[in-house]
């Protein structure tokens, strides 16, 4: 319950939360677009900075490769798992299946961004490189949505739709940001580091209000989404976390980095996948799949999943 109420009292949570009331009272209270992007490329610019510094400090060793490959495998694979789920129970078409499964396969930035924040607020730390494993994580799952859509034929790339897998602007400042911190190390990142550090969780917190806006307008417009669906978009964070928590301890991860594997393999893309949706299943209903990332499942790992996953990895640690 301690790790619970440090969550939910967390400032971010708690902008984040400020954001869907806000929302909910029709408020009028918005962030300008321009705004939230600059936001968002400042995080994922600080996240990926600091997590090559860490790894400058540490080196590179078999954990790293260990987590990159257990990132990969459960990206690829995670889609195939929720599939059935969607077809069966949901009651989707094939091709929303794929959509939706790809956003399930794939992972949340701003959820990572906001875990590894409030775990270290509470000596938690994250490992450097899961920012690695995070940039990882982001493409192979849209891979197998495709599959997943495409199960009877029909050409699953188009050179368009791998420029935008390969080469889409969270991948690349996050490798990109991620590479410079590895190579300036320590020293170098000092001269900025009160840029990327002492503004972060202020910045966060803003960008978290203005997600808590378009979370909740999201659930209150759409019709798209049924109550089995949106028991799948609760469901299937705890199973994949679960999932992600598991391979993260058998593999000999430390217990915070196995916590954020959880919750990376528990989180929903709202941003990468969508982009690459819309240009590979354009007859996929959007509203669907952003209400199930965005709506449900996004607000359930800030609010539940962080301490969900922190406690699973603990109690897995000590058993294992």
């Amino acid at each position: 319950m301690d790790q619970l109420s440090a969550t939910l009292l967390s400032a971010p949570v708690l902008f984040f939360a400020l954001g869907a009331l806000a929302a909910a009272a029709r408020s009028d209270l918005a962030v300008p677009e321009t705004i939230a992007k600059g936001m968002s490329l400042y995080l994922m610019a600080a996240i990926g900075l600091k997590g090559g510094v860490e790894v400058a400090k540490a080196g590179i060793g078999p954990e790293l490769l260990a987590a990159l490959l257990a990132g990969l495998a459960l990206s690829a694979s995670i889609p195939f798992l929720v599939a059935p789920a969607l077809t069966r129970f949901g009651g989707l078409d094939r091709t929303n299946t794929g959509a939706v499964a790809a956003h399930y396969g794939s992972v949340s930035v701003v959820t990572f961004v906001t875990a590894s924040q409030v775990y270290g607020d509470t000596g938690f730390a994250i490992a450097g490189f899961m920012v690695a494993v995070l940039a990882m994580m982001e493409t192979p799952a849209i891979l197998s949505g495709l599959i997943i859509a495409r199960r009877e034929g029909g050409r699953l790339l188009s050179g368009e739709l791998l420029r935008e897998v390969l080469f889409n602007g969270s991948v690349v400042l996050l490798l990109g940001s991620f590479a410079i911190g590895m190579m300036i190390g320590e020293g170098g990142f000092e001269p900025i580091s009160p840029l990327f550090r002492a503004g972060f969780t202020g910045v966060l917190c803003l960008f978290l209000l203005d997600m808590g806006l378009i979370a909740m307008r999201r659930i209150l417009k759409t019709r798209a989404l049924t109550w089995r669906l949106a028991l799948l978009a609760v469901t299937f964070p705890v199973v994949n976390g679960t999932l992600g928590v598991l391979v993260g301890t058998l593999i000999g991860l430390d217990t915070a980095s196995a916590a954020a594997l959880g919750i990376l393999a528990a989180s929903a893309s709202y941003i990468a996948v969508p982009a690459a949706m819309r240009l590979s299943l354009p007859q996929a209903d959007a509203g669907l799949y952003l209400t199930m990332s965005l709506g449900v499942t996004f607000p359930f790992n800030i609010v539940l999943g962080i301490p969900l996953f922190r406690m699973m990895a603990e109690t897995m640690g000590a058993v294992l």
